[in-house]
């Protein structure tokens, strides 16, 4: 296996190019990208779709349709990889639509290009159909990245991520709506403040409105956080 593809090259697209052509030839299909790019090689669906692993890094929200479009099209000894920030949704997704002979490696690299470090991101993996045995080929490249492999279900995945990616993302977005202003006194906690509103902010309004939709445990999460801020606000009465 020296090929794999990249369907949609958006920010996280670009920082798993870097991390795949360490060791492949890397193709790369987007409907936005420009094809004249000359440090990536842009290809067309049908050819991104002659490699046997292929990457899926589109949109949450676009997901669905991407997979009913690719129903057809994906047949025979293929593996499909996807990067989704939630789990459920898109593990499914590739379990309805998806032939029973297309393997399926549901992955959330817990890192994005403002968070990445070269030594300690975590990626979670599940192994949903592995027919072809290239799972543990996977697992042993991302990890051979200095990347912590954590191998647990799309399901777990979202529960915890819920209280932890989506309450991270949606605080930062408040404290940014808040407004925050360094001063000459800041203290270290009120300049992790300062440092979560950049790193969640520059990911895109979009990503933090499919974090908060597509993960089925983020509703009661928020509603948990409501109640625990009327609470404390309370307990100063």
């Amino acid at each position: 296996m020296n090929k794999v593809s990249i369907i949609g090259f958006g920010r996280f697209g670009n920082l798993l190019y870097e991390l795949l052509q360490k060791g492949f030839e890397v193709d790369v299909f987007d409907i936005d990208s420009n094809n004249e790019t000359e440090s990536v090689h842009f290809v067309s669906l049908e050819d991104a779709l002659k490699n046997d692993t292929i990457f899926l890094a589109v949109p949450i929200r676009d997901f669905e349709e991407l997979m009913k479009d690719l129903s057809t099209k994906i047949q025979g000894n293929k593996t499909v990889i996807d990067v989704c920030s939630v789990k459920v949704h898109p593990k499914n997704m590739m379990i309805e639509h998806l032939s029973d002979e297309v393997d399926i490696i549901a992955t959330h690299p817990l890192f994005g290009p403002d968070s990445f470090q070269e030594r300690g991101s975590v990626m979670m993996m599940e192994k949903v159909r592995d027919q072809h045995d290239r799972y543990d080929f996977w697992k042993s490249y991302f990890g051979s990245q200095n990347i912590i492999i954590e191998e647990i279900t799309a399901d777990q995945h979202d529960m915890m991520a819920a209280k932890s990616q989506g309450l991270t993302h949606l605080i930062g977005r408040v404290i940014n709506d808040f407004g925050t202003q360094k001063t000459n006194i800041d203290t270290v906690g009120y300049q992790a403040l300062h440092k979560l509103v950049n790193q969640t902010c520059n990911d895109s309004w979009e990503l933090f409105e499919d974090i908060q939709k597509f993960n089925p445990y983020t509703e009661s999460m928020i509603t948990d956080l409501n109640q625990s801020f009327k609470k404390i606000v309370n307990s100063l009465d």
